[in-house]
């Protein structure tokens, strides 16, 4: 007879205990999914860095200048989901006049918003936008 009152009190600490611990899982479920998207945008933009300064090392009797390797790292990023407004890419040592052995360095700055606007005020020290910079180095050839 005990076990029956005791069956009837304990009813509702499982919805209890779920209300509890459901915000916590959703947390951490939607930092991982904003996690993966981050890492997503990083590495596009870094692949875009990479085809930029690509294209600026090349010889050839047209070689890009500054404006035209920023023209062809932000045309990368056409269609990845990522908004090129929110990408500034920064080529040194690029354009007609550098030659072998000179190095040029695409430096890429991504303002990551995030997807989820809680993510940040729920975790203290976040800041939103987060910025991603990033910075590709190659010989010119």
């Amino acid at each position: 007879m005990i076990t029956g009152i005791r069956k009837l009190n304990e009813r509702g600490i499982v919805a209890a205990e779920f209300a509890l611990l459901l915000p916590v899982f959703l947390l951490i479920l939607f930092s991982i999914i904003e996690f993966g998207m981050m890492m997503y945008g990083r590495e596009i933009v870094t692949n875009a860095a990479r085809e930029g300064a690509r294209a600026g090392i090349v010889q050839g009797p047209n070689k890009p200048d500054a404006g035209a390797i920023t023209t062809i790292a932000n045309n990368y990023l056409t269609g990845t989901g990522i908004n090129p407004a929110h990408v500034t890419f920064t080529p040194i040592n690029a354009g007609p006049g550098f030659s072998s052995p000179t190095m040029l360095t695409m430096t890429a700055q991504y303002d990551y918003h995030f997807l989820i606007p809680f993510i940040p005020a729920a975790v203290p020290g976040i800041p939103n936008p987060l910025i991603i910079t990033t910075q590709v180095v190659m010989r010119h050839e």
